[in-house]
């Protein structure tokens, strides 16, 4: 557990949120800042900081219960759709430095958009980027 972590002084109790779901491993909960009906964060009950210093075995867990969590939105609030979203490091816009994952009711019409949107400028760069990857 990390002292400072919001998440952690969640996962401890000395702070309050909507629990939806949990286990012995993991907590979901509603987002105090919500951008759908039903947007739900899951984190492991570990302190872990983003996906880069997360286990394995963790990491395939937490989705089995992301997915979990749409299933319930679906079930439960008649969502017809989720987006799963996580953000790992600042660049990526991770704002809580616990790590989380976003499950996000969707609905018909409800003009959100939260997909990519690509840029011609990388296009040209395939090859190239490809090889750097892969190490050649």
């Amino acid at each position: 557990m990390s002292e400072d972590c919001i998440f952690c002084k969640i996962v401890n109790g000395e702070l309050s949120c909507y629990k939806i779901w949990e286990d012995e491993d993991f907590l979901a909960f509603l987002d105090i800042n919500p951008v759908s009906r039903g947007h739900v964060l899951v984190i492991p009950k570990r302190h872990y900081e983003n996906i880069s210093d997360c286990d394995d075995e963790t990491l395939g867990k937490l989705n089995v219960v992301c997915k979990k969590i749409g299933l319930m939105l679906k079930d439960k609030l008649g969502a017809t759709g989720v987006n799963i979203v996580n953000a790992s490091g600042k660049d990526a816009q991770q704002s809580v430095f616990h790590l989380h994952y976003h499950v996000v009711a969707r609905y018909p019409e409800d003009g959100m958009d939260l997909w990519f949107h690509g840029k011609e400028k990388f296009g040209n760069q395939l090859e190239e980027i490809a090889k750097k990857i892969c190490g050649e």
